[in-house]
C-alpha cells in the first residue's frame, strides 16, 4: 500500500508541475515580452487604413516577424473582439511589448502621431500629393476638399485665400487626419502666427495677405535665406516709389511655364494680372505658398537704397544689387553673357 501511495503522490506532483508550467507559459505568452522585431529594429511602425481587415493586420505583423507567439495573439484577438474592431491609424510598437498590451492599444485606437512636413508649394494639387505621402487620405481626397467651396467656407476659409492659412513647417498629426482636420489645424496655426506679426506688417504698410503675396515672389527669386531680407528691401523700395516690381517669377506664373529658365522680353509682354512687368504694384495674390523665412524677410526687411538686383554671373544663386539703373545694366549684361555662354535660352 505504501508503494502505491508513493506512486500516486509522485503522479499528482507531476500533474501539478505540468499544470503550473502550462500556466506560467500561458501567462508569459500573454503578459510577457511578446513583440519581436525584424532585423533587430527597436520599434515597428504599423499603418492601418480604413480598408484593413484582421487578416491584413496579422499579415503585416507576420511580414515584420513581430509576433513571437502568433497563436496566443490570435487567441487574444478573438477573445477581446479585435477581429471585428479594426481601428485605422499609425501605431508605433516598441520591442518587448506584450501581446495583451499590443491588442489593447490596437483596439483602443491609441495611435502615435506622425510628423507632416511641407515646404514652399506652387499649387494645391502639389500640396495634395505631398500630404498623401504622409497621411492616410489619398491625394484626390485633399484635392476635392481644397476645391470644395462650400466645405472650405464651412471650415472658415475663403476659397480665394487658402494660401493664407498654409505655413510651411513640420507639424504633428494623427495619420488618419482628414483634409478638413488638416485645414482646421492650419487655420489655427496661421491665426497664432499672425497674432504677433500684424503690427510688423502694418509698419511696412502691408496687410498679411500682401505680405504673403510679396513673400511668394521672394520665395521664387532665391533659395538663399540670408539674401531674402535684401531682396524684400528692394521690392519694398520699389513699391514706395511706385516703380513696377518687374519680378521675373510673376512672369513665369503669368506664362504658365514653370520650367522656363530664361525670361525674355517677349515673356514680359504677356497680358496677365500677375505680370508685374505690365501692371504696377503687387499681383492680386501669391504665386506660391511661401516659406516662413520669406514671410519674415518681408516683415523685417533690410534697409538700403537698392532698387535693382540681378543674378550673379558666377551662377551661385546669389544676386548683385544696384541703386542705379546704369549699374544694374552692367550687372545684367554680365549675367546674360554667362547665360549665352552656357547656351541657356
Amino acid at each position: 500500500m505504501r508503494k502505491k501511495t508513493k506512486i500516486l503522490l509522485i503522479t499528482a506532483t507531476g500533474v501539478i508541475l505540468l499544470a503550473s508550467g502550462a500556466a506560467i507559459f500561458f501567462y508569459q505568452a500573454v503578459f510577457g515580452p511578446s513583440v519581436n522585431m525584424k532585423n533587430q529594429q527597436e520599434t515597428l511602425h504599423l499603418y492601418l487604413s480604413d480598408t484593413d481587415t484582421y487578416d491584413s493586420v496579422f499579415a503585416q505583423l507576420d511580414r515584420n516577424e513581430a509576433l513571437r507567439n502568433a497563436t496566443i495573439f490570435d487567441y487574444l484577438a478573438k477573445r477581446k473582439g479585435y477581429k471585428e474592431n479594426i481601428e485605422p491609424g499609425h501605431y508605433e510598437i516598441a520591442r518587448g511589448v506584450s501581446n495583451n498590451e499590443l491588442i489593447n492599444r490596437l483596439i483602443s485606437g491609441d495611435q502615435t502621431p506622425v510628423r507632416v512636413t511641407f515646404n514652399s508649394i506652387r499649387t494645391p494639387e502639389y500640396l495634395a500629393a505631398v500630404l498623401a505621402w504622409q497621411l492616410m487620405p489619398d491625394s484626390m481626397d485633399f484635392i476635392h476638399f481644397f476645391h470644395d467651396t462650400a466645405a472650405l467656407i464651412k471650415t472658415g476659409i475663403h476659397p480665394d485665400s487658402l494660401v493664407a492659412v498654409l505655413l510651411p513647417d513640420t507639424y504633428e498629426f494623427y495619420w488618419t487626419a482628414t483634409p478638413e482636420i488638416f485645414l482646421q489645424r492650419m487655420q489655427k496655426e496661421a491665426k497664432n502666427y499672425w497674432a504677433s506679426r500684424r503690427e510688423l506688417a502694418r509698419k511696412q504698410n502691408l496687410t498679411p495677405w500682401q505680405v504673403i503675396t510679396l513673400a511668394s515672389i521672394i520665395e521664387k527669386e532665391t533659395q538663399k535665406n540670408d539674401e531674402k531680407p535684401v531682396i524684400a528691401g528692394v521690392y519694398l523700395n520699389r513699391l514706395r516709389k511706385n516703380i513696377k516690381l518687374q519680378a521675373d517669377p510673376t512672369v513665369v506664373y503669368a506664362v504658365g511655364d514653370f520650367k522656363l529658365r530664361r525670361v525674355l522680353k517677349a515673356h514680359t509682354k504677356t497680358d496677365h494680372p500677375y505680370n508685374t512687368y505690365k501692371y504696377a504694384g503687387l499681383p492680386p495674390g501669391p504665386i506660391c505658398v511661401p516659406s516662413k523665412t520669406s514671410i519674415e524677410a518681408v516683415l523685417q526687411p533690410e534697409k538700403h537704397n537698392y532698387l535693382y538686383f540681378c543674378a550673379k554671373e558666377d551662377m551661385s544663386g546669389y544676386h548683385n544689387f544696384a541703386a542705379s539703373y546704369a549699374q544694374h545694366l552692367i550687372n545684367a549684361r554680365k549675367f546674360q553673357k554667362e547665360l549665352n555662354n552656357q547656351g541657356i535660352k
